[in-house]
């Protein structure tokens, strides 16, 4: 398992270099091979390439179950000179090596051990692995959505949460919006009456912004970004904000994003354009997600460990795979620090995380 996640992480691939993502393809493509599935790459419109793969017998399978992950890491082509992949004390570092890479070597061995026992699930294991999660799968997600709404259960190998490899069971959904106030230009010192100060509509707007901000149901609007203006002399004829959403609920979701739309210019002489939405609907702890949920803890308990669960403030494919299927998210690598220099993966908890994977699998329903 090391050797492998040794040869992916060495294989750099940032999500915005698509040319990036084939070696890293093309290696995957190897290793699933050698256990008995039938791979095939799906072109992206905007995006690197897609690995969809089963096993070589199920040509057109009736049940079947969907293994989520992702190639694509936020490190540019690079980072390994500084980074290298290396084991140290058990702890295995090196960039995309928690989030997610280690997932997907836990993923490839789930199946291996499964086939070296003669063990064949009930629901045909369907993998699909894309290069843009880091950047919203906005090329992948029809993808996702097709496998997700005929799979009877999903399995989103991201990383675990924390330090003790807790699922995630809510996610929050995620929102982008780019507010764009216009008004009108003149010169700040002969003629300021006949301006109208697209950067002073603004203020008010991102007042009303971060009003939505409420942290007893865990909703936070933040803008991120603000520029406008032409120059210092000169009253501003337009300005922009960039704004990031995080939402518990859905309800929250169709709240949040009506106020942002109802937003409207405090001087009439001003106009607002907003664009965006809640590309992400949260993850949220549904019934079917609670059973199966639930499951995954007795399994654990079999294996000799316990297995908690938590809420990630990040989406990911998940909070697609939600919305038609049954998903458990957070079943891949333990360790920490996603996105972060010291990413690392605790090398002993890979085969207990590749064991309890391999027996969701055989759970008949």
């Amino acid at each position: 398992m090391t050797a492998l996640l040794g040869d992916l992480v060495r294989l750099e691939s940032p999500s915005l270099e698509p040319e990036r993502q084939m070696p890293v393809c093309e290696r995957l493509r190897q290793a699933f091979e050698t256990v008995g599935m039938r791979c095939r790459y799906l072109s992206g419109r905007t995006s690197g390439c897609q690995l969809l793969a089963m096993p070589t017998k199920a040509r057109k399978p009736r049940r079947w179950q969907l293994l989520l992950g992702h190639m694509d890491t936020v490190w540019p082509v690079g980072t390994l000179a500084d980074n290298p992949f290396r084991e140290e004390d058990g702890i295995l570092r090196g960039p995309g090596v928690y989030d997610m890479k280690a997932g997907l070597v836990q993923m490839l061995f789930a199946l291996k051990v499964l086939g070296e026992k003669g063990l064949r699930p009930a629901l045909t294991p369907v993998v699909f692995i894309n290069s843009d999660e880091e950047i919203g799968s906005h090329d992948s997600t029809r993808q996702i959505t097709r496998l997700a709404r005929g799979a009877e259960r999903a399995f989103v190998l991201e990383p675990s949460l924390g330090r003790e490899g807790r699922l995630k069971t809510r996610r929050k959904g995620v929102g982008r919006f780019e507010i764009a106030v216009r008004g009108r230009a003149a010169h700040a010192g002969l003629d300021p009456e006949q301006g109208v100060s697209a950067i002073l509509e603004l203020s008010y707007v991102i007042q009303q912004l971060f009003a939505l901000n409420d942290a007893s149901s865990g909703t936070t609007v933040n803008v991120g970004q603000v520029d406008g203006g032409i120059r210092s002399n000169v009253i501003a004829p337009l300005s922009r904000a960039v704004v990031d959403v995080r939402v518990r609920t859905q309800a929250d979701a169709e709240r949040v994003e009506a106020a942002i739309y109802s937003l409207r210019p405090r001087d009439p002489a001003c106009q607002i354009d907003i664009s965006g939405r809640i590309g992400r609907l949260p993850l949220e702890p549904t019934p079917r997600n609670r059973q199966l949920t639930t499951a995954a803890q007795h399994v654990a308990r079999d294996l000799g460990f316990e297995l908690k669960e938590g809420e990630a403030g990040g989406g990911s494919d998940g909070n697609t795979t939600s919305l038609y299927t049954a998903t458990l998210d957070g079943m891949g690598a333990v360790g920490d620090g996603a996105h972060a220099a010291h990413e690392f993966v605790f090398a002993s908890r890979m085969a207990e995380r590749t064991a309890l994977l391999a027996l969701l699998l055989l759970l008949q329903t």
